[in-house]
């Protein structure tokens, strides 16, 4: 299992990109996968060919009227270990003895 964080949004359409952010994240929700959406870009769990498989229908919808695309991808991976996506918050969590603001 890999945990994958990863942004991908246009160039040269304005300002406001959340109806093109919004194709990536109904793809990433109708994956099965377990993600997290977050204010800068959107963490996703999973086997590494499921979740670059992900990524690569959210780069191939945004690439059908954009045409300039920018995309970030940062990944952790870490033998026999599931659950990453609330495991890592739950240890801070436990270490700062208080939880985060969600």
């Amino acid at each position: 299992m890999v945990l994958l964080e990863f942004s991908i949004y246009p160039i040269g359409k304005g300002e406001s990109l959340s109806r093109y952010v919004s194709r990536a994240v109904e793809i990433i929700s109708k994956s099965g996968l377990s993600y997290k959406v977050g204010p800068m870009g959107t963490a996703i769990e999973g086997d590494l060919d499921e979740v670059l498989d992900v990524i690569r229908k959210c780069f191939n919808a945004m690439k059908r009227d954009c045409h300039r695309i920018d995309f970030h991808i940062k990944g952790d991976y870490r033998k026999g270990r599931r659950g990453a996506i609330d495991g890592k918050v739950r240890s801070l969590e436990k270490k700062l003895k208080h939880p985060l603001k969600k």
